[in-house]
C-alpha cells in the first residue's frame, strides 16, 4: 500500500490533476477510497490475505493517493500568499487530528460490532467489517461534499490556478501556467 501511495502521489496524481483538475481528482480519489473500504468490509473469517485483503487495500491506496495531493493543493492555494504557511500548518494539523479521531471512531464502531470478542473470530471479523464500511461511508460523504462545494477548473487559462510544483508549465506572456 505504501509503495502504491507513494507512486500515486508522485507520478499519477500530479498528471491527473493537470489533465482533469483538482476537483475531479478529489471526488474520484474519495470515491475509489470508499470502494476499497467497501470491498474490505466484505472480509470473512475464512478469507485469505491475497484474495480478500490485498486487492481491496490496493484500491484504497490508489484512492488515497488520488485524493490527498489535490486536496492539499486546493486547501493551500485557497489562502492568500501571506497566509500560505499558516494554511499549510492548519491543513497538516487537520490531517493528523482527523486521522486520530477517525481511528478512534472506527475502533469504537469495530468494538461495538464484535471486534472486542478476541476469541470469537466471526464476531471479530464482523466488527472490522463494520469499521471498514463506516470508513467507506465517510469517504463517500467526503466525495459528495467535494462534488457539491468545490469549484471546477475554470476554462479561462488566465484564471487557472498556478501549477503544482514539478508540473509541466509554459510561458504565456508574463505568466507561467500549467500545460
Amino acid at each position: 500500500m505504501t509503495i502504491l501511495i507513494m507512486i500515486g502521489m508522485i507520478a499519477l496524481a500530479p498528471a491527473a490533476i493537470n489533465r482533469f483538475g483538482p476537483k475531479a481528482m478529489i471526488v474520484t480519489g474519495l470515491t475509489v477510497l470508499a470502494s476499497g473500504m467497501g470491498w474490505l468490509s466484505l472480509i470473512r473469517p475464512g478469507g485469505t490475505f491475497w484474495v480478500d485483503v490485498l486487492p481491496a487495500s490496493l484500491v484504497a491506496a490508489l484512492g488515497m493517493s488520488l485524493a490527498f495531493t489535490p486536496s492539499l493543493g486546493t486547501a493551500i492555494s485557497s489562502a492568500s500568499p501571506e497566509e500560505g504557511d499558516l494554511a499549510a500548518g492548519i491543513v497538516n494539523t487537520s490531517y493528523q487530528v482527523g486521522s486520530a479521531l477517525g481511528l478512534a471512531a472506527m475502533t469504537a464502531v469495530a468494538a461495538a460490532n464484535g471486534a472486542d470478542q478476541l476469541g470469537d473470530l466471526p464476531a471479530l471479523t464482523d466488527g472490522f467489517s463494520a469499521a471498514f464500511l463506516g470508513a467507506g461511508l465517510i469517504a463517500l460523504a467526503g466525495a459528495v461534499v467535494a462534488a457539491l462545494t468545490l469549484r471546477g477548473r475554470h476554462p479561462d487559462p488566465e484564471a487557472a490556478p498556478a501549477a503544482l510544483p514539478g508540473a509541466p508549465s509554459q510561458d504565456i506572456g508574463d505568466r507561467r501556467v500549467s500545460s
